[in-house]
């Protein structure tokens, strides 16, 4: 009767996999060079917020910093652009290239949470944000920034920069301001927001595994 038991107990099972395959390794880096603007864009998406920011517009970096900082992404981005006319092509082209990184850096979006939402204050500012890595690009953006520029940045700027970034990441953006009056406070609000969502939303789902975040099977 024991020689039995210890038989039984000694049957080989099967190997339960692990609950997430998805590689450890989520990095990638793109390069966009045009007439107009130098770009290259490197990230880590696990990585601790360390940021390299040097894109000729003071703002631009210390937002690209928001986004490392509290999206918990490694970024360095160096860029050289045509700045002499104004900060349009470089800006954009950043957005761009940046868009492109976080596409190549979640490759078929296995395993990823998709979506994310975060509320972030600064001051009398809040701003909404709730993203989609859908696989399809739309913004739609409701910043009220009383002022044309931030420093020497031109407001108008921050809609394109995110504009760019979703149609390259091929994500679903909404950013809402729920109150604000000063400038900088509502802009640098919208991006701690952006960061904290898309931490949210490239995050693994250990119960998902390696599985794509859709009922049809891709995105």
């Amino acid at each position: 009767m024991n020689d039995k038991l210890q038989s039984m107990e000694t049957i080989d099972r099967p190997s339960v996999p692990p609950v997430n395959s998805v590689s450890l390794l989520r990095a990638a880096s793109v390069k966009r060079t045009t007439l107009e603007t130098d770009v290259n864009v490197s990230l880590h998406l696990d990585g601790s917020g360390t940021c390299k920011a040097a894109t000729g517009i003071p703002f631009l970096d210390h937002m690209l910093d928001q986004i490392a900082s509290h999206g918990l992404i490694d970024l360095d981005v160096q860029a050289i652009g045509d700045l002499a006319i104004d900060d349009h092509h470089t800006n954009e082209d950043v957005g761009i290239t940046l868009g492109q990184t976080l596409a190549k850096a979640v490759g078929d979006r296995s395993g990823i949470s998709r979506f994310g939402h975060f509320i972030a204050p600064l001051d009398e500012a809040l701003v909404e944000v709730v993203l989609d890595f859908s696989g399809r690009p739309h913004l739609s953006y409701n910043l009220q920034i009383p002022n044309q520029r931030i420093g020497t940045y031109d407001t108008e700027l921050v809609k394109e920069f995110f504009a760019a970034i979703v149609n390259h990441s091929q994500m679903t953006l909404h950013i809402r301001q729920l109150q604000g009056g000063n400038s900088h406070h509502i802009v640098e609000a919208a991006f701690k927001a952006f960061a904290r969502a898309l931490r949210m939303a490239v995050a693994i789902d250990p119960r998902r595994a390696s599985r794509i975040p859709s009922s049809k099977g891709v995105l």
